[in-house]
């Protein structure tokens, strides 16, 4: 499996929120999709903190001196054949973002409250092309489908956060 890492960003002060993001529609996988910032890790990443740390600098600008890790989710295999390491990391309600358009289109935030609540996150099931059928979890927003590995990285998120 490929080695990617994903920031896990958490904005303190005011609503408290998780920061999420839709990658851009031009790209070849996942376009559209909600997710969080991050990638593949590169020889050069010292570690999963290095790669989603640096990740999110290209992706939403955020600088990683404003990050305050806090550690790691369970690691998760996608479909697509990457294990992805989720890094918790505690960012300032006022951080400048400036999103890299030809990678995400747009950055949002899902309250904690939401994450918290143990009725939000709901079991969806859809048939394939091929007959087979697939289950993955599904969490509320007004405006974006948040589905796939990012919503089960959210599932641990709220565990995490008790």
């Amino acid at each position: 499996m490929k080695q990617a890492a994903v920031l896990v960003p958490l904005l303190a002060g005011g609503e408290e929120s998780v920061l999420l993001t839709i990658r851009a529609a031009h790209l070849t996988s996942h376009a559209g999709q909600v997710s969080f910032p991050g990638g593949r890790i590169d020889p050069g990443d010292a570690s999963p903190e290095a790669a989603a740390l640096r990740e999110a600098w290209e992706e939403i600008g955020l600088d990683p001196g404003q990050v305050e890790v806090l550690g790691r989710l369970p690691g998760r295999e996608t479909t697509t054949g990457y294990f992805v390491t989720p890094v918790i990391g505690r960012v300032p309600r006022d951080v400048s973002l400036t999103p890299a358009l030809d990678e995400v289109a747009e950055i949002f935030l899902l309250p904690l409250a939401v994450v918290r609540d143990p009725k939000a996150p709901q079991r969806r099931r859809v048939k394939l092309p091929n007959d087979e059928w697939r289950e993955f979890w599904v969490w509320p927003h007004p405006k974006h489908h948040i589905w796939g590995a990012t919503a089960a990285i959210l599932l641990d998120l709220a565990a995490w956060l008790g």
